[in-house]
């Protein structure tokens, strides 16, 4: 069985996860330099290459939301996809930044570092999260 506040945690924390991809997002095609490290075209083409994939991390997050306080048995695999899916952002964005020397250019620099920080963590958080808890998911409710 899952603990409620347990259960409540992890939803707030993909909660908070859409909301900040949201602003990220908004404030990329709105108001760019607030949030981009970097002003090259090779810069906006790449990150302009994210928002499906981060909505496809969205859709994982909402459909984990969803299924957990559902508590349908199908929240495993939406966890697992969306921490999958946050691994993997992580690793193309820190490659390119590590590439390219983004995280110490600039304070844009050390927001991308922190970005990519806060991916990893929550994602393996999320990922070991689901995988320890894979049975009470898939007999819950």
């Amino acid at each position: 069985m899952i603990d409620e506040r347990d259960r409540r945690r992890v939803i707030a924390a993909m909660t908070i996860g859409i909301v900040v991809m949201v602003a990220y997002w908004t404030l990329w095609f709105t108001t760019r330099s607030v949030v981009a490290s970097n002003t090259t075209k090779a810069y906006y083409d790449f990150e302009n290459a994210f928002p499906l994939a981060d909505g496809w991390l969205t859709v994982c997050l909402v459909g984990a939301i969803a299924t957990l306080r559902r508590r349908a048995s199908f929240s495993v695999f939406w966890l697992l996809a969306g921490g999958g899916a946050g691994v993997y952002l992580f690793c193309m964005d820190a490659l390119y930044d590590v590439e390219h020397g983004v995280w110490f250019k600039n304070a844009g620099g050390v927001i991308e570092l922190a970005i990519n920080i806060i991916t990893l963590v929550f994602s393996v958080w999320l990922l070991r999260w689901a995988w320890t808890r894979r049975r009470a998911l898939l007999t819950d409710g």
